[in-house]
């Protein structure tokens, strides 16, 4: 059970981490965070959390 949790969450945070370098570089607008670089460089590395989560460590899991 844990693991499908792990899942859900990082596949969440891939898709806010989508949607912040979305709002960062101006294609979403309509909020504060719009045209911020700070978002547009957060966002990825956000993504990058949840894809971890999300498939690499039940990847990892299967092999060790």
């Amino acid at each position: 059970m844990t693991s499908r949790v792990l899942t859900v969450v990082g596949v969440v945070l891939v898709l806010l981490g989508a949607l912040f370098f979305l709002q960062g570089v101006g294609v979403v607008g309509g909020s504060p965070m719009t045209g911020s670089s700070f978002w547009a460089v957060a966002g990825p590395v956000i993504a990058l959390v949840g894809l971890y989560l999300a498939v690499l460590r039940r990847v990892g899991r299967r092999r060790g």
